[in-house]
């Protein structure tokens, strides 16, 4: 039967049997439309022409694609989900007699392969950059629980579907010739797990940094290892029976696994070395890496291997991190990941016909494997998780996770059916399983595993509930290195004695470029090794903080750390290293700093999220610190003007605890403003008052360094004209954020606040029209959290 000529951009097609055409063509083909009307003369249409039906064709993936994102948002399904549902869709319109014919013209023959080819390039990169952000390096380092789960996740469920392999073998009428060979594929991939489906879903999830999330990724790092190692020779074996070309190919296999990276390695730490400090890397080195990664593609197909093979072991062999990593990340995953992927992802699902006939055999003996296979891989990963430790909920999370599978399981079995390995309708029941799977763990994981429910504040963890002379446990937050100098100076004003000690742990924040594992260094350990470009960065917090505890030795202990994490995570780092060092407070940096004379020096919109998301979760109270250029040392100068502004609740007494701490060094001079109403009204005896009262009755205690001043305000306004003649009379403010406090004092001030986490007395204050020196601390209690047995089970504050 040929395919009609409205069907095609060739010349003629003329089918020989169900695998083979016989295409008659003209050279050179029509790559570029000559215009609608210019075209009819000569017959290049843009309906007749590669680049314009390309053009369309893309056009109609994304729209269609977006569609499906929209319907199915709610739902909070994989990325790749409206991909493959767009790819259904299209793919049923084209068995359709009624759309048939409007197919043919959108996808006529001879544009499939062209549209295939052009976006199996943006799976290759996928494959690539996902090679570069995998720190190969952490294998070496993988904790034995990580690898235990990774050895029993994938042997258990092997090993057992074996029996049912020869069960539905010798006891099944699977109705179709050579169903064994499926059968066993899918057996073998859907033990596999990939770490870049893994890294993929926690992404979405935005959990790769907490604890589960590390563990995982850890697990399927090794787990991909192993599934590589598996498949790969585990093909080899299957496509030869002469034993000598078995070793021959399994000698060129692992002899380019060897190679690769030990000739591209130090080429890479070549060009980082001839890269300056503060300098991006040059295009030409990233246009002869994208060369490499094609050579290697080639070269692996030379040796009867998959072309995606030789990319993800060159993307292994790039040092990962900056400037290198990160370089080819940024300027490659647009164009792979987020351009050519989805177009991959739909033409791939596009080709599966869910009209032909499925032998029910094959049908019941694939679903059958596919699950038990599934089944037991969660069994085998929950079992040794429990016995690690691991809560049951988070074990069970854990397992659905390494069950998880994606992109890379879509671009295996196209590439299995490219090559005739599988039928048809394997690969067809094999895409729908990888959507019904992939959607079925994301949305249990999402239901199951909240990584906040550990912050719940059931304990008192403040510096109102600390006794007397106690020890004071700190966690302080760096970003950038003009953040040390305040942090160290909002640390004096804790004044630490011998009698009085502090315990800062200092956790310098990086975030996470040109890898996929997030780290957590503590430096104590001696493992500046694993930090790599991040060390002389890090050096300078370490020597500073090392140089504070030297000046106060015996007063402070310091521990610094190192997290590399994504920036809308970091939140989990801070809050998971207050929680574990029983932290009293936590102190962060403001996203602004502002200069003597007002201007604006920094603006990280990625740190007041930071901030916002501690303040909500955070299992103690919270510091946030408003620095300004020049401000007075604390330990450089003999007097230090500090004010408290009282105004009363929970955020002002905790405030006020931590200046009781300060007037124990007698060079700093503290102020108690109390503003109260100048109107009289029945004054009410409820808790607040009473625990108001208390915190400011010990006060005055003829401590010379003390001064208390009750301000009576009616309303904001005249709050702000007092706050507007002190501003300038003192080098430090102390003030509590009166979260969820409305009171007259502050009538209006909150309606114009900008920045509400440091609520309106802080807001007013950190107003860069205040020309002073001053800096400020915005202090919130912890929030308790208190679960009640009420029919909806939520959270109340």
């Amino acid at each position: 039967m040929n395919v009609p000529g409205n069907a095609t951009l060739f010349f003629s097609v003329v089918k020989i049997d169900d695998s083979n055409n016989l295409v008659c063509f003209e050279a050179p083909p029509n790559i570029v439309s000559d215009g609608i009307f210019s075209g009819k003369t000569n017959g290049r249409t843009p309906m007749k022409s590669f680049l314009p039906i390309f053009e369309i064709q893309m056009l109609l993936i994304f729209v269609l694609t977006q569609i499906c994102h929209f319907i199915l948002k709610p739902l909070r399904l994989p990325q790749f989900i409206p991909q493959m549902t767009a790819g259904l869709i299209l793919g049923s319109l084209g068995t359709t007699e009624i759309s048939k014919d409007m197919m043919n013209m959108l996808f006529p023959y001879g544009t499939h392969g062209v549209i295939s080819s052009i976006s199996s390039f943006g799976y290759v990169l996928f494959i690539f950059i996902n090679g570069v952000q995998m720190d190969f390096s952490l294998i070496t380092r993988t904790g034995r629980k990580a690898w235990a789960i990774a050895v029993i996740g994938i042997a258990v469920p092997l090993i057992a579907g074996h029996p049912l392999l020869y069960f539905i073998n010798h006891h099944m009428d699977t109705g179709f010739g050579g169903a064994y060979k499926d059968i066993y594929i899918s057996l073998v991939s859907s033990t596999v797990t990939m770490f870049a489906v893994t890294a993929t879903l926690l992404n979405e999830l935005q959990i790769q940094n907490s604890e589960l999330g590390r563990l995982a990724l850890s697990s399927a790092l090794a787990m991909d290892i192993l599934s590589t190692i598996l498949t790969t020779t585990g093909s080899v074996i299957a496509k030869y029976a002469d034993y000598h070309m078995i070793w021959k190919n399994l000698l060129l296999l692992f002899g380019m696994a060897f190679l690769v990276p030990l000739v591209c390695r130090p080429l890479m730490f070549l060009v980082i070395k001839h890269t300056p400090e503060g300098r991006p890397v040059k295009n030409a080195f990233i246009y002869i890496i994208v060369a490499m990664v094609l050579l290697l593609g080639w070269l692996s197909v030379y040796i009867n291997q998959d072309f995606v093979l030789g990319a993800f072991i060159l993307g292994l062999s790039v040092p990962e991190g900056p400037p290198l990593g990160s370089a080819l990340v940024k300027k490659l995953h647009f164009f792979g990941s987020w351009f050519l992927l989805p177009i991959f992802v739909t033409t791939s699902v596009m080709r599966v016909d869910l009209f032909m006939e499925y032998p029910h055999g094959m049908v019941i003996a694939i679903s059958s494997i596919v699950l038990f296979i599934h089944i037991a891989k969660i069994v085998a990963c929950f079992v040794p998780a429990v016995y690690c430790n691991l809560p049951t909920k988070d074990a069970f999370s854990l397992a659905l996770i390494l069950n998880c599978k994606g992109v890379v399981e879509i671009g295996l079995y196209c590439s299995l059916y490219d090559s005739k390995v599988i039928s048809a309708q394997t690969y067809a029941i094999l895409m729908v399983f990888v959507m019904i799977i992939s959607s079925i763990v994301q949305v249990s994981v999402k239901m199951l595993y909240d990584p906040s429910e550990k912050y719940a504040g059931y304990q008192r963890r403040n510096i109102m509930g600390l006794k007397s002379y106690s020890e004071l446990n700190i966690v302080a937050c760096i970003h950038k290195p003009h953040h040390i100098s305040p942090i160290s100076d909002s640390l004096d004003l804790c004044c630490p004695t011998t009698e009085n000690p502090i315990t800062v742990d200092v956790i310098h924040l990086v975030e996470l470029v040109g890898r996929a594992l997030p780290l957590f260094i503590p430096h104590g350990l001696q493992r500046q090794s694993s930090l790599g470009f991040q060390k002389s960065y890090s050096d300078d917090v370490i020597l500073a903080f090392d140089v504070y505890e030297h000046e106060n030795e015996g007063a402070a202990k310091i521990h610094t750390y190192t997290a590399i994490s994504p920036s809308n995570l970091m939140y989990e780092d801070v809050c998971h290293l207050a929680l574990d060092k029983v932290a009293s407070l936590i102190i962060l940096p403001f996203h602004q700093r502002w200069s003597s004379d007002g201007s604006l020096e920094s603006d990280d919109k990625n740190i007041r999220a930071l901030n916002n998301k501690v303040l909500e979760i955070s299992p103690c109270s919270v510091g946030i610190l408003v620095s300004r250029a020049n401000n007075t040392r604390i330990r450089q100068s003999s007097c230090v003007r500090l004010a408290m502004i009282f105004l009363g609740g929970k955020d002002d007494r905790e405030a006020l605890c931590l200046a009781k701490r300060a007037i124990r060094n007698m060079r700093i001079h503290l102020v108690v403003y109390h503003v109260v109403l100048n109107i009289k009204e029945q004054m009410q005896r409820d808790s607040e008052n009473i625990h108001d009262n208390a915190a400011l009755r010990d006060i005055d205690m003829g401590m010379k360094n003390v001064t208390y001043q009750e301000i009576k305000t009616n309303d904001g306004p005249e709050t702000a004209s007092f706050l507007g003649d002190i501003v300038n009379e003192h080098d430090y403010f102390i003030v509590g954020r009166r979260h969820g406090v409305n009171s007259p004092q502050t009538e209006g001030l909150s309606d114009w606040s900008e920045f509400p986490e440091l609520g309106a007395i802080g807001d007013y204050l950190a107003s860069p029209d205040f020309k002073t020196t001053a800096s400020i601390l915005v202090v919130q209690q912890q929030v308790s959290k208190l679960l009640k047995s009420t029919k909806s089970g939520g959270w109340l504050l």
